[in-house]
């Protein structure tokens, strides 16, 4: 299959690469996209919205020949979602990666710190604990030396839902700063914020403990959990 990686906030393509290899080797086709103002730290990155990086990743699925399965990392994962909403007869499957489908109107983090007209990785302890884990000093230092300014918009710009068809879509949550038990519990207590996963009609759960960046701390086990989510869909079959 066509498997269509899409980076978090304040990564490019490459921040895939050590979770691609068992993809390769099983036969998928993997494209990591780099988003439109992520080429550099000093790319351009005035006036690129949230549409800009959603219609960028239609684009890379408008090419593909048959349906793709989606990868989406954090805010990545709000791409994902919108670029399926767009084109929910072309996307076999939605893998959010510590991310999940986000109600309509909802916004990525409007609490990021934004400079000129963009947002720098913020400092370690702009984060929560639970992000945290696993991300040793090492690894710290390998992601903020290889960070990208985020387009000031990106975590901003709210969500625009368009089609009940987007939940028809199958879905794969991979739970890495919270353990899925603790999704089902929220969907229970009706809240507010995962009404949208608890609309969608295939939805798996798999736990991976972690913290939030498991291309990092757990790139193995995250690109199996990916090739697992692949095989169980029926495109790839």
């Amino acid at each position: 299959m066509d498997i269509i990686m899409i980076p978090g906030l304040w990564l490019d393509g490459s921040s895939w690469s050590a979770v691609t290899p068992p993809l390769e080797q099983a036969g998928h086709r993997v494209r990591a996209l780099t988003l439109p103002g992520k080429e550099s730290k000093d790319a351009d990155r005035t006036g690129i919205t949230l549409r800009d990086h959603v219609d960028f990743v239609v684009a890379a699925i408008d090419e593909a020949e048959e349906p793709v399965v989606l990868v989406g990392h954090s805010g990545g994962g709000a791409i994902a979602q919108l670029a399926g909403d767009a084109r929910p007869e072309k996307v076999a499957r939605v893998v959010y990666v510590d991310a999940a489908p986000m109600p309509d109107g909802a916004v990525i983090n409007d609490d990021l710190p934004i400079v000129g007209e963009e947002i720098p990785l913020p400092e370690w302890s702009f984060f929560e604990d639970e992000d945290l884990v696993d991300l040793d000093d090492a690894l710290r230092d390998e992601f903020r030396a290889r960070s990208i300014p985020e387009p000031k918009a990106i975590p901003f710009d709210r969500i625009a839902l368009t089609t009940e068809r987007r939940r028809d879509v199958p879905t794969t949550i991979i739970c890495c700063e919270f353990p899925s038990k603790m999704i089902l519990e929220w969907i229970d207590q009706g809240a507010p914020f995962v009404r949208e996963i608890a609309a969608m009609k295939h939805v798996e759960y798999v736990d991976l403990p972690t913290g939030h960046w498991p291309q990092f701390t757990k790139p193995t086990e995250l690109g199996q959990a990916i090739l697992n989510a692949v095989s169980r869909t029926p495109a790839a079959r």
